[in-house]
């Protein structure tokens, strides 16, 4: 270990510090993928090490113990890598639970409905929220058109009172 380096890299010369890096990273590179087999953490495990060497660089008491302090500061990176690993859970590793929110769903069925043109909404509307067949969807609809109540198809307030009464007809 070249003590010169550390000596001027503890006056703050950032190139002495560049130096002393570059002759340690290969050992760093070596130490951290026994602890983590991903490149990408042992990568940020080593570029964690030379910034808490570079922050803590003058807190080291003995020169010649560097590459220890250096290398326990790793190890300490890595260990801590590997716990935050433990706390996480994936996504991609949980049961999934269908989420259902009744407003919610109301929302996305009204957005869905104003796209669509009055005499397809009614049509919607009963076969997919009210549960009617396309056989009673048309017996309805023939029923309102020859009583004269095809407003009752066209108007969006009218169409809800149809609904309700379609739907004490089909329950009956």
């Amino acid at each position: 270990m070249n003590e010169v380096l550390i000596r001027k890299a503890k006056k703050g010369d950032k190139d002495a510090f560049c130096r002393l890096m570059d002759e340690n990273v290969q050992s760093m590179y070596k130490i951290a993928a026994a602890y983590l087999k991903n490149d990408e953490d042992v990568a940020d495990a080593i570029q964690d090490t030379i910034l808490s060497c570079y922050e803590n660089l003058k807190s080291l008491k003995q020169n010649r113990y560097f590459k220890t302090w250096m290398i326990r500061i790793l190890i300490n990176k890595c260990k801590d890598m590997i716990q935050k690993k433990k706390l996480v859970t994936y996504t991609d590793q949980m049961p999934e639970t269908p989420f259902h929110e009744e407003e919610y769903a109301a929302m996305e069925w009204a957005q869905v409905l104003e796209t669509l043109d009055s005499k397809y909404r009614l049509v919607v509307l009963l076969y997919y929220m009210e549960g009617f067949s396309v056989r009673e969807i048309s017996d309805a609809k023939t029923k309102a058109l020859k009583s004269g109540m095809d407003d009752y198809l066209t108007k969006p307030l009218e169409s809800e009172k149809l609904i309700r009464a379609l739907s004490r007809y089909k329950h009956n």
